[in-house]
């Protein structure tokens, strides 16, 4: 079944940014779409954040699924394939402002619980896609760098658009790049 998995990051929820447009476009392509407040995402913790998706009977993780995730959202992304059992993998991950570590923050710890084990992420997803910006005020572009090395995954590094999100302005109630990169990348027919 071809569907999609959107996450928010750190205080935000599913109606923050430019998720409800992406889940209305997604939609309009033909995907079944989750974009769930996530708990307590004040404070993200890995462990509750993986027991709410896998609590979800009604929306399964398979191999036409895609993943979004931005900031926080976008490391539980990598939480999330790392737990996902041997049999499934998904199709797409595309990873918006993510970091390798805590960044100091104590309200952030619960994301790094367990150390990254790179090859068991690689082997849940067939694409990962890192987008950053080179002035993000939150995360160091080399925190994106590493995680993309190591993952081998795709990074896009964008001039000046801070974190992607409403700080920046109206402009991030819309992300056209994201579908553009799914439409080149993911079958996206109905």
């Amino acid at each position: 079944m071809k569907n999609a998995l959107i996450l928010h990051g750190t205080g935000s929820n599913s109606s923050g940014n430019w998720f409800p447009w992406l889940k209305n476009e997604l939609e309009k392509r033909g995907r079944s779409v989750w974009v769930p407040d996530l708990p307590r995402a004040d404070n993200p913790n890995i462990e509750k954040y993986n027991a709410f998706i896998f609590g979800n009977h009604d929306f399964q993780l398979n191999a036409e699924t895609i993943l979004i995730g931005h900031s926080s959202g976008a490391v539980a992304i990598l939480g999330l394939l790392q737990s996902l059992p041997d049999t499934i993998s998904v199709d797409t991950c595309i990873l918006v402002g993510a970091f390798k570590d805590d960044l100091g923050r104590d309200d952030l710890r619960g994301l790094f619980t367990t150390p990254f084990d790179f090859e068991r992420i690689k082997k849940h997803a067939k694409k990962l896609i890192f987008i950053h910006s080179d002035n993000d005020p939150y995360v160091p572009l080399d925190q994106v760098k590493y995680l993309s090395e190591k993952l081998n995954g795709e990074l896009l590094v964008k001039e000046r658009q801070g974190h992607f999100n409403l700080e920046m302005g109206e402009k991030y109630k819309q992300f056209p790049l994201l579908l553009e990169l799914l439409d080149n990348r993911v079958d996206m027919s109905l």
